[in-house]
């Protein structure tokens, strides 16, 4: 039988040890950047000067051949009105400021797309659609077991949804607003954690450079193109960040080169 000694224990130790760290590095080396394991094929990325800025720029870009490919130029688009804060979404856990409920913040990192809504019947989208009537708000008042979701009164009940600011129907209940006449769904905190931030959308602007109470903002022509190029099937979604941490976040996010 063999013995053992403690040079040969060592050295095995030592050639194991090695063995295993090279097999980690390759596996980190052929880990999928964080948009590629979501199968995203369609991302909406909007870019901003820094975490205070209150405008933008969105552009699309589609994943073709193995990258991605800018579908049209880029355009101007609103924030919040205190800039971006981290949200809660698809990405990893962040170091920083986290969106709360009234800060005035547009929510960064990556998010679902999942649906869309207007005060018109219907939509040119291929996007799940909700046409909003005066009854419909969204629940923006924290600790209310409907917080962060669009809800119907004639179901619900009035008493459900007193306190709430987001009436979906604006034009009728805030002096013929027009800003939810189209609009999407940005899936920040799904799980609807009261406190965290409620009712994020993409939606009209009131003008270029006047920035929202938390979401983003277009143009209604830019917002009619985004409609009918967003494709359910393709695992659309949005992203946002400031330019310097977009860069940081280039090569293990599989983000689009701007």
């Amino acid at each position: 039988m063999a013995i053992l000694t403690s040079r040969n224990f060592l050295t095995g130790t030592l050639m194991a040890l090695t063995a295993l760290l090279n097999a980690c590095a390759s596996n980190s080396e052929r880990a999928q950047p964080l948009l590629q394991s979501l199968e995203t094929k369609q991302l909406v990325v909007v870019v901003s000067d820094d975490w205070d800025a209150t405008t933008a720029s969105l552009q699309k870009f589609e994943w073709q051949d193995g990258k991605w490919q800018a579908v049209d130029s880029a355009y101007p688009v609103n924030l919040g009105r205190k800039g971006l804060a981290w949200g809660l979404g698809l990405h990893p856990a962040q170091q920083g400021y986290y969106k709360v409920e009234g800060d005035g913040k547009a929510t960064a990192g990556i998010f679902d797309l999942s649906s869309t809504f207007g005060y018109l019947p219907e939509a040119q989208t291929q996007m799940p659609y909700q046409a909003m009537s005066g009854n419909h708000y969204c629940m923006d008042v924290n600790s209310s077991p409907l917080y962060n979701q669009i809800v119907d009164v004639a179901k619900v009940g009035k008493a459900a949804v007193d306190g709430s600011t987001e009436p979906m129907r604006r034009d009728i209940h805030k002096e013929g607003q027009t800003i939810y006449k189209k609009g999407i769904v940005l899936d920040h905190n799904p799980n609807n954690i009261s406190t965290k931030g409620s009712c994020i959308f993409l939606h009209l602007w009131f003008g270029p450079d006047v920035p929202t109470a938390g979401c983003t903002s277009m143009e209604e022509p830019q917002m009619d193109k985004l409609l009918a190029w967003l494709d359910p099937q393709k695992n659309p979604r949005y992203l946002a960040l400031p330019k310097a941490e977009y860069e940081k976040k280039q090569q293990n996010w599989g983000l689009p080169a701007l």
